[in-house]
Parts: C-alpha cells; structure tokens; sequence
C-alpha cells in the first residue's frame, strides 16, 4: 500500500530539488528515501525503478525550461527573440543545476514523442528560428548548434571554466550576436 502523503509528483519534484541540491547523477531512490523519511520500498508504489525516476525528473525540468523559455520569447522574433531564448536558457541551467543536467539524458524515442513538454520544445525553438526561412535539414543543424553552444557556455560556465577577466556576460552576449549572424548568412543545403 502506498504511504500516506507520497505521490508520483510529489516524489519527482523532491527528486528535481535534491538534483539541484547534489546533483542529478547523486540522485538514488535510496537518497530520496531518506529524505522523505521512508523505506525504499514505499518509493516503488510511486515509481518503477532509478531509470523511471529520473527520466520523470527529466520531463517535469524540460517543461519547467521551456515554459520560462517560451515566456522570455512570446512576442519576439529575430535577434530579440534568440537572445530571449538563450537568456532564459541559460539562466534556468544556472539556477537549476541538477534539473538542467536531467535534461540532457537520452530519453527513449517513444517517450519523446508522447511527452507533450518535448513536442513544445520543438514548437518553440522551431518558431523561434521561422524568422530565418531555414527548411530541413538546415533547421535540425541550426537547433544542433544552438543546444551545443547553450549547453557548452552553460556548462562550463556553472564550472567556473572562464578564468579570462572579461566579464562572462559580455562574452555571453557577443556569443549570440555571433550566433543570430551565422543564422541570418547560414550556408543553404
């Protein structure tokens, strides 16, 4: 029987805040046990096993980050709309650590394309870019390059991997600069 009080949601975002607190890859049942005070056992009436628990912390990130990042972008388009999407991008990964690091787990095909979160992650970045007319397959390699230059900045950023004294900011902004002008002269397949 379950236990009074634990539920399936009530359980990721316990999972989503320790991630945030110890990290994602620190995040066991057996640690979530413990900070509800509970057995193990009592977790697997909620959950299936680690895998399930984390790729539901995975799903409740990804829409909390593109919720912001669809907030930030709404009304937006162009330059104005990358920087906003980058902005909140970047500062829901710094906030956010452990969450933002579920994020970037492999997610299984199948459940990609039944996690409405996922599909709006698509629609936003895809109605982010419109203004630049990229088609297929220049939109899948435009994405690629900005979840790579996102992800890279943040995360060497969170790492404390700028040691240069020029403000990290500054370097952040001219990044996207760069970014909105390889968009605007992108190479046509």
């Amino acid at each position: 029987m379950p236990r009074a009080g634990l539920t399936s949601d009530r359980i990721v975002v316990a999972a989503a805040d320790l991630a945030d607190a110890i990290g994602f890859e620190n995040v066991t049942v057996s640690a979530l046990a413990r900070h509800f005070g509970v057995r193990d056992a009592s977790l697997y009436s909620h959950i299936r096993n680690l895998q399930d628990l984390r790729t539901r912390v995975a799903l409740l990130a990804g829409g909390e980050m593109i919720d912001r990042i669809a907030a930030a972008v709404a009304g937006r388009a162009g330059k104005e709309a990358l920087a906003a999407f980058a902005g909140a991008y970047r500062k829901y990964a710094l906030e956010h650590p452990g969450r933002y690091a579920a994020t970037q787990i492999r997610l299984d095909r199948t459940l990609v394309a039944e996690a409405p979160a996922l599909r709006r992650t698509t629609e936003v970045t895809y109605g982010m870019l419109r203004a630049y007319a990229l088609d297929e397959p220049d939109l899948t390699d435009a994405v690629r390059l900005l979840r790579s230059t996102f992800h890279g900045y943040c995360a060497l950023e969170a790492a404390g991997g700028f040691g240069a004294p020029r403000d990290v900011r500054a370097s952040w902004d001219k990044a996207i600069d760069a970014l909105h002008v390889a968009l605007e002269h992108w190479p046509r397949s």
